[in-house]
């Protein structure tokens, strides 16, 4: 069956990339000089080091080990890819003619353009429509396979704000960013009484990151826990209600 997943390495922190570049800069060298890019390389270390990574982008060397399984595995996964227009458009030209995804790619954007096709299998189909639609154009062309969040992290906090992901993978790198651009906040419009059930599904270890997965359950209500306290803490809560009416 068809899952919407989404893979985000992370610092320690909570921080995917360093803080935004107010300047937005237009291109790939332009935001490799801004304050973003020092974050960023630091938490995707782990991949670019990765064999299967590399092989994908097609470059030479890389390191075979456990965290090449995983990108392999993630690769291997996705039938198709939905994206946001700020990746899009920071990724089309350093990718080149065969970008990494060998598959169709519905970017989310407020812009419209033409499809443009690549080489390798891979396409990208501007999607004016909204989320929700980009994600089902996409569930049609994944052939079975998943459909996989490319990024960036606020398009999926925004997928997982409206219910659409099934299966969030982090990889957590052993570091301190200190600032820059986290990945959760009060950008998922949860109120205080209510929150997103995640399931562990697994662990993996490496020396240079951890790498959790867990299935996304949705969101439910959160409520007063008092066990161990004698049902002294719900009881005074439920007199204050009272006392409130």
């Amino acid at each position: 069956m068809t899952k919407v997943t989404a893979q985000m390495s992370v610092s320690l922190d909570g921080f995917y990339t360093g803080p935004r570049d107010t300047k937005d800069s237009p291109d790939m060298s332009g935001w490799m000089r801004g304050p973003e890019a020092p974050g960023f390389f630091r938490v995707t270390r782990w991949a670019v080091d990765a064999a299967a990574w590399r092989e994908r982008q097609g470059f030479a060397g890389g390191e075979r080990s456990v965290d090449s399984e995983i990108v392999e595995e993630t690769f291997a996964a996705a039938g198709a890819y939905v994206m946001g227009r700020r990746m899009f458009d920071a990724g089309e030209f350093p990718w080149g003619e065969e970008p990494p995804f060998h598959a169709p790619v519905f970017v989310v954007t407020h812009r419209p353009r033409e499809v443009l096709e690549r080489q390798g299998g891979t396409s990208f189909t501007f999607v004016t429509e909204g989320l929700e639609r980009a994600v089902e154009l996409a569930r049609d062309a994944a052939g079975g396979k998943d459909v996989a969040v490319a990024g960036g992290g606020e398009l999926l906090r925004q997928v997982l704000a409206a219910g659409l992901l099934d299966q969030l993978d982090l990889h957590v790198a052993p570091v301190l960013l200190g600032d820059g651009q986290r990945l959760f906040g009060p950008g998922l419009g949860l109120g205080v009484d209510n929150g997103i059930e995640l399931v562990p599904a697994r662990v993996v270890e490496s020396p240079g990151v951890t790498h959790l997965r867990y299935t996304v359950s949705g969101r439910s209500k959160l409520v007063l826990d008092d066990r161990g306290a004698s049902g002294e803490l719900v009881g005074a809560a439920q007199s204050e209600q009272r006392s409130a009416l």
